[in-house]
């Protein structure tokens, strides 16, 4: 006999094909309810229900992902280290470079210097050797005569800075000597004295030795010296032989 329910009281159990058709009732309503989601129109595909028993869940932790993105860090800093290292070493090989063009630039300049240097050298030589090839030819082309020895003096007075004139000259000697180089005054107060006047200008020996000119003999009846240092001594005593008219 059934229970009847009432205020405050438990409601009877329904009886099994009672439940069976409440739970048929519930699944209907479900499907109604999704059947109304969906659009208007659109075409509805069949869910099939998955199991719970069949839905498997792991309790492992994920690791591999994390290690995936360390590697890929780990790569990148390692391509961003090569590629800065090729740069420090192509700026270091091109500070390299530029050394180097420059360590052969100078060098070029120094032997560039060094051939100039040689090449003035050599020049100033080869000029030297023709000087002096002109002037032996040169001093070998004066005559052995009175206007010789008076040219071949004045060539080395000018070198010395002595002063004095051909016709100066030539008018003392023909005064003292006649133009004989050899001659000795053995008459005059310095004959008398132990030292006579010789050669051309009448040159007494401590004075030809004093007021001799470098380049010439030393000889004292050397026509060329004999001139050259009477020359001498009359631009120190007189400022010329030019403003020689008497004895001296």
């Amino acid at each position: 006999m059934s229970e009847s329910s009432g205020p405050g009281g438990r409601g009877r159990a329904l009886p099994r094909t009672h439940r069976i058709a409440a739970a048929g009732v519930a699944a209907l309503g479900a499907a109604a309810v999704a059947f109304s989601a969906v659009p208007g129109g659109a075409r509805t595909t069949a869910v099939e229900a998955v199991p719970a028993d069949r839905v498997t869940y792991s309790a492992e932790r994920i690791t591999d992902v994390r290690a995936g993105v360390t590697d890929q860090l780990a790569g990148a800093s390692l391509k961003i280290e090569r590629i800065e290292a090729k740069r420090k070493a192509d700026a270091a090989a091109a500070v390299r470079k530029a050394a180097e063009a420059a360590r052969k630039k100078a060098a070029a300049a120094a032997a560039a210097r060094k051939a100039a240097q040689e090449r003035r050298a050599e020049e100033a030589a080869s000029r030297a050797t023709r000087r002096t090839g002109v002037e032996r030819v040169a001093a070998r082309s004066y005559p052995d005569n009175l206007d010789g020895w008076i040219r071949e003096s004045l060539d080395i007075m000018r070198k010395h800075g002595i002063p004095g004139s051909y016709s100066g000259i030539h008018r003392n000697i023909m005064r003292e000597s006649s133009g004989n180089p050899n001659a000795v005054n053995d008459w005059d107060i310095n004959a008398v004295n132990g030292v006579p006047s010789k050669g051309l200008l009448q040159v007494i020996p401590p004075t030809f030795q004093a007021y001799h000119v470098p380049g010439t003999s030393w000889n004292i009846y050397d026509p060329v010296a004999n001139i050259t240092a009477a020359c001498n001594y009359a631009a120190d005593r007189y400022g010329s032989m030019d403003n020689v008219d008497s004895a001296y």
